[in-house]
């Protein structure tokens, strides 16, 4: 908290008419306040900052912008005042969380990432009309406020740039942040509009893609891949529509003249947004139910531990549903904590069972938390894998992992459900995939050696040779089925004929009727979105 806490706590009241709260955050320049307006009983977010350095003269400026800006998107200043000791500025107080909050907690989803660059650009425009340039776009400085909607207030114009008005900044000193820096910036160049269109690109990019597109380790390094560009957002989602591809590259061109303005890019994402939606609505995709991105990890974290707590007994009667119940509500509310509960649940079970195994599967279930962080909601998609085997549908395991974006991962994941749907097979004393051989016994019942379970697995699996070679297709199908859907009907129907030749020729035992079946679904499907 800054030195302006104190002054705060001591305080009756502020300016003669806030009544501070409770902090609200902090951060070099001061800190912010839930406040009461004892005047008309709003609450405010009251920002302190100390009268000390440059911080008070951008706290003015920021005044200043904000009281220039009326706009939805932009936070509205309601006071401004100062005393011998602080600079304070009242806000309208938006219960939310920032952009940055929302992206590293796997609740921004593309639609509402797009709908909140939307807004950004439409306050940006508004701003940039009335001859501010706001300099430091980045994701903790954009508010998405609670409710059912997007809704995003711009926040913090500390470093805007006003027109006629006298710079804050040294020659040579770069302000803002320097992942979200434009190149032309980086040179010593003028800060012009452009500046905040290139913020919104590389917001956009890291959103949609699950990683930003210039960080590095070193400042350095972060600054050269700056100056080289981004790379193409369709090498990592080439899924997205060509449109919306085609906008964002065109807001990260590294010549500020060719970047389109705040209103020019938030029509041509409007616009990417309607033809998509029109392709929907003229039945050339699969419809899918709103709720059903959020209720499928849901589903399948009360399968996961509803199963596993059935299928190796330790807890008391009637806890495995109860378990399961808490999972599918964890999952609801925070897929991390969902995904992190579901792994913890077979834990004492194989503990009672063998050590080993518990240890083995501890670190698996650690490797899988790290893995799936980000994408957290899918982190549990491997369990397809013993839900469609028994109904011979293991085909359509690659169709239902292109909800997870990276590549990587999705490749890891559909692998890891072929190897499940094995093991579970295994555990169910019924035949397994692909082949219906028997599944061996691996004989490690009571072992405390995790190395010798590990290699009891690999015996097995070497000497089921149709589920190992199957899951590394199926992952290779996976990663690639995104890039072929995105360059057209052919490319899918090469990669399905690919997929057969490659399962079918590889594992000659392997019951082709099934997989046929499941290919050319899995074909139709992507042809058809």
């Amino acid at each position: 908290m800054s030195n302006a806490a104190p002054a705060v706590l001591q305080s009756e009241l502020v300016l003669g008419r806030y009544r501070p709260l409770r902090p609200l955050g902090s951060g070099g320049s001061g800190s912010v306040w839930l406040a009461r307006d004892e005047q008309n009983g709003l609450d405010v977010a009251l920002k302190i900052v100390p009268r000390e350095g440059k911080a008070a003269s951008r706290a003015e400026r920021e005044a200043e912008a904000a009281a220039r800006l009326r706009h939805p998107g932009c936070q509205r200043a309601y006071g401004f005042g100062r005393d011998s000791q602080h600079v304070y500025i009242a806000y309208e107080y938006v219960p939310g969380r920032t952009f940055r909050e929302a992206m590293r907690s796997g609740e921004l989803d593309d639609a509402s990432a797009i709908e909140a660059g939307i807004q950004i650009l439409d306050a940006l425009a508004h701003a940039h009309a009335r001859g501010v340039v706001h300099r430091d776009v980045k994701p903790s400085n954009v508010l998405l406020a609670e409710g059912p909607r997007v809704s995003v207030r711009v926040l913090d114009f500390g470093l805007a740039q006003i027109q006629e008005a006298e710079t804050l900044t040294a020659q040579g000193d770069v302000p803002g942040t320097l992942a979200y820096i434009a190149p032309e910036r980086l040179a010593g160049g003028e800060t012009t509009e452009a500046a905040d269109i290139w913020a919104v690109g590389v917001m956009l990019w890291e959103a949609l893609a699950g990683r930003h597109p210039f960080w590095h380790s070193s400042l350095l390094e972060t600054a050269r891949a700056i100056e080289n560009g981004a790379p193409p957002l369709e090498s990592l989602r080439p899924d997205l529509p060509k449109p919306l591809l085609s906008a964002i590259a065109r807001a990260l061109d590294v010549t500020p003249a060719r970047r389109p303005d705040a209103a020019g890019l938030a029509g041509s994402l409007r616009l990417a947004g309607r033809k998509r939606r029109g392709r929907k609505g003229r039945g050339q995709t699969l419809a899918v139910p709103a709720m059903a991105p959020r209720l499928v990890p849901v589903v399948l974290a009360a399968v996961f531990t509803l199963w596993t707590a059935l299928a190796l007994p330790f807890y008391p009667s009637g806890w495995p549903f109860a378990l399961a119940a808490l999972a599918a509500g964890a999952t609801f509310l925070q897929p991390r904590l969902g995904l992190a509960f579901a792994l913890l649940v077979p834990v004492l079970p194989l503990g009672n069972f063998a050590l080993g195994a518990a240890a083995l599967y501890v670190a698996a279930a650690i490797c899988l938390l790290v893995v799936c962080w980000r994408e957290s909601e899918h982190g549990l998609l491997f369990v397809l894998g013993p839900l469609l085997a028994p109904i011979a549908a293991l085909g359509l395991l690659p169709l239902g992992s292109l909800a997870v974006r990276s590549p990587v991962r999705r490749g890891l994941l559909v692998a890891a459900g072929v190897l499940v749907a094995g093991i579970v097979a295994g555990i169910r004393h019924a035949a397994l995939p692909f082949d219906g051989s028997a599944a061996p016994d691996l004989g490690v019942a009571a072992s405390g050696d995790p190395v010798g379970v590990a290699a009891a697995l690999w015996r097995a699996l070497v000497a089921s040779p149709a589920l190992a070679v199957e899951a590394l297709v199926f992952a290779a199908v996976a990663v690639l089925l995104p890039y072929t859907r995105a360059r057209g009907l052919w490319a899918v129907a090469l990669l399905g004929a690919g997929f057969l030749a490659v399962a079918l020729l590889v594992v000659p035992t392997v019951a082709a009727a099934p997989l046929v079946l499941g290919v050319w679904a899995t074909c139709v499907a992507v042809a058809v979105r």
